[in-house]
Order: C-alpha cells, then structure tokens, then sequence
C-alpha cells in the first residue's frame, strides 16, 4: 500500500477499532513481563534478589519514560510526513531520532556510576539489597542503547499505522526475556543479575526486530529507498525534532509531578490510605492501557491529515477516535462501579485497606470515565506535533491540581484529594481543548512542530 493509498483509507470505526486492539494487547504484554520476574526471583531466588529487582526495574521505568520522547515524537513526524507525500522525509523522521536514542543509551553507560549511586541513595534499601541492585543495574545498563533506539521504531510503526507489526514486536520481545529469565535466573541461579541479563539481550533483539519491522512496513508502502546522510543531520530539521522532544520531556515531567503529588499526598492520611490509594491507581492504569490505544490511533491518523493538509481528514479522525474512547472510558468505568471490589479483594487482603479502597472507589471510576478527553487530545497534539502548546497544557493543568488539593483535603481529606485528582485529569483535558480551535486552522501548514 502506498502512502497515498494509505491516506485515502476512510477511517471507520470498525478501522479504529481493528487499530486499537493490537495497541491494547501490546500495553498488556509489558506488566506481564513483570510478573514473571517476580516469579521467577521469588520462587528460585533470595529476598534480597527481589528487593534488587524491584528497586533496579523501578530505576529504568523512571529513566525510560523520561525518554519516552524518542517515541512519541517521532510518531507525530512520520505520520506528517507520510501524509504529505514525502518517503524520503519518512525515512529521515525515522533515522533521525534511532540514531538519537542510541546515543543517549551511550550516555547512559557511560553515567551508570552516578546513576546507580544516586538512585539507591534515594531508595535507600538494605545493604543486601542494594549490593544486588547495583548488580542488576550495572548489568542491565548494557542494553540501554537497544531499548532507546527501539522507542523511536515503535513511534515509527505507530506513526505509520503498523500497530499488529508493533504487537508482534512486544509479544516476541516480552515472550524472550521471560525465557531468558527463566533461564539466567531461574535454571542457571544467576539471581538478579541473571533477570538483568535476559532483559539487556531482549532489548537489543527487540531493536533488530523492531528494525525488520520498521524496513518491511516502509517497503510495502513504496516508501523504502536510500536515506540522505548530509539530510539526516540538517540543522532546521534537527531544531524542529530537538524542540519538540524538549517539550514532550518536560510534559513528561510535570505529568510525573502530579501523579507523585497524589502519592505523596495520600501518605499524610496513614499508611492504610497510601496503600488504598495505590490500589485505586492500579485499575486507573489498567484502564489507561485501552484508552492509549486510541490515543495512539488519533495520533498516527492526525499526523496523516495535517501532513496532507486535509482539514476533512483531521476532523474524521479527531470524532471517529473519541467517540470511540468516550464509550470506552465510560464503560472502563462503570466496570470499576460494579467489580472494582473483586480486584480490591484479589490485591488486598488487609481489612483496612479493604474497606478504604471501596469507600474511594467511585472517585477512580470517576477518574477513569472523565480521562479519555485527556488521553484524546494528548494523541491529537502529538500527531501534529504541537508539543510546545503540551507542555504549557500540562503546567497549568498541574497548577491547578496543586492549587485545588490543598483546600479539599483541608476539608475532605482522602476525597478531598481524590477530587483535586479528578478535577487534574479534566484541567489537562481542557487546557488543551481551548488550542484545539487553533490547530484545527493551521491544519494545511505541513509537519512542522512547536
């Protein structure tokens, strides 16, 4: 299919749909990943060496969604691209930010020392403990260049549309470090390190497979061909990615401010409410795996449109990926309304806890059901690369969650804070909603960020 023939696909809802559930079951497969290295370090292993994987897995999540950049901007450029007719511009929009992602995997080799040191300060586990994540992390370090790079191809393939070739690459990634864990920790006794080690080999097998993937999408569009070295490096371009990827890093940020806020919020009212409220978070980002799958769907779709400089396009794709996600939000959470408890029940076995959990559990079904404009506009942004109107959405959101949770936990405490949180989740919604008019008339401009 050529990338014409890609533009000119009516977007229906069975399209949306066929789109999204690859999307869904790629987000699943990665705590899955998870759970299988706790199994397998806490059937064969020591405490210590489960303990050293949860603080060093904690390590990589916080430094890899930092860069979660490599893959979202990178979607918002190759859809642009694509949609503007321009197969040599694709190709450049995905060497660009895979040479980028590998090297900053580089650089975090080469800073492990300071890494490693200042992140167990801050965790501040048992000797035991950190001597066995200091392992993990110095071992696992070595596949930080692989799993970087592979951001960029992943945003590459959303960009593209290609969410069942993305789906193959997490199940085949996620699938071969299980083995590899299994293998290294479980049959071999390499503890923690030997979890480390399958993760290190996966990541870099995913960027080869990943890479497969990216070349066999991009020949079946005709978009395949030689890329302009002199071009990979052009200034202006360099500019317009290094820019958005500094307002997505930053949007990241201030999203991690608010969700830290909550946590550390919720610890003022007992330890029983800080382990309720995490409970709640934990069906909050079960639900977010489906709600992303249409963001990502509105964002590839967008990409398209505003590279082509359709409007009709833009507008088909902004409706038919919401109505979608609105129904789909409004179900997430009615499904919390009525089984919630069953999860609380299968989480927690502690009375309080419990009982805490089901008193605040509408306020998580709220959440959920009001989250999807959020998500939706989020996708919407990134496809057109508006990252700078983002970054400056996610500020006020934040200051107007900080502002708000004061005052209602004065006076409401837990739902009180639980209130701010709901009210922070449709403040991003809206701060972005009112720069929706704006972009809806620059559609027609071509890829270009800000």
């Amino acid at each position: 299919m050529t990338a014409d023939a890609a533009e000119k696909t009516p977007l229906t809802r069975r399209a949306v749909l066929s789109t999204v559930w690859p999307i869904v079951l790629a987000n699943a497969s990665a705590p899955l990943l998870g759970l299988a290295d706790t199994a397998v370090i806490g059937r064969t292993g020591s405490v210590e060496a489960l303990g050293a994987i949860a603080l060093g897995a904690l390590v990589f999540s916080f430094v890899y969604w930092g860069f979660g950049f490599l893959r979202m901007a990178t979607t918002g450029f190759v859809a642009q691209a694509e949609g503007a007719g321009d197969p040599a511009e694709v190709r450049l929009s995905i060497v660009r930010p895979l040479v980028l992602g590998l090297g900053l995997g580089l650089g975090l080799w080469v800073v492990q020392w300071p890494i490693e040191r200042v992140s167990l300060a801050i965790l501040d586990g048992t000797p035991a403990v950190e001597a066995d994540a200091a392992r993990y992390i110095s071992i696992r370090i070595w596949g930080a260049p692989g799993a970087l790079a592979t951001f960029a191809l992943i945003g590459a393939l959303i960009g593209l549309g290609e969410t069942r070739r993305l789906l193959a690459v997490q199940v085949a990634v996620n699938g071969l470090n299980i083995g590899l864990d299994v293998l290294f920790a479980g049959v071999m006794g390499l503890g923690a390190g030997g979890v480390a080690l399958g993760t290190a080999i996966a990541e870099w097998v995913g960027l080869l497979l990943a890479g497969c993937m990216v070349v066999g999408a991009l020949r079946r569009r005709g978009l395949w061909g030689p890329v302009d070295r002199a071009a990979v490096f052009d200034a202006a371009r360099l500019r317009g990615m290094f820019r958005a990827q500094l307002d997505i890093m930053v949007r990241t940020l201030l999203l991690l401010g608010g969700f830290g806020w909550f946590t550390n919020a919720g610890a003022r009212f007992g330890d029983a409410t800080l382990a309720a409220n995490h409970i709640l978070l934990q069906l909050v980002s079960f639900s977010a795996f489906v709600l992303d799958g249409y963001a990502f769907v509105a964002e590839s779709w967008i990409g398209r449109a505003r590279g082509a400089g359709d409007r009709v396009a833009f507008d088909r794709a902004l409706w038919r990926t919401s109505e979608l996600a609105l129904v789909s939000a409004v179900l997430l959470g009615l499904a919390i309304v009525f089984g919630g408890q069953w999860a609380v029940f299968a989480l927690t076995d502690l009375p309080a806890v419990r009982t805490l959990a089901l008193d605040h559990m509408a306020w998580a079904a709220l959440y959920v059901a009001l989250s999807a404009g959020a998500f939706q506009l989020d996708g919407v942004f990134i496809g057109a690369t508006r990252t700078r109107a983002m970054r400056d959405a996610s500020f006020w959101a934040l200051v107007g969650f900080l502002a708000l949770s004061w005052p209602a936990m004065a006076r409401l405490g837990n739902d009180g804070l639980w209130l701010a949180f709901v009210v922070y989740v449709v403040l991003r919604a809206l701060t972005l909603l009112v720069k929706l008019p704006a972009l809806r008339r620059d559609v027609g401009d071509g890829p270009t960020g800000g």
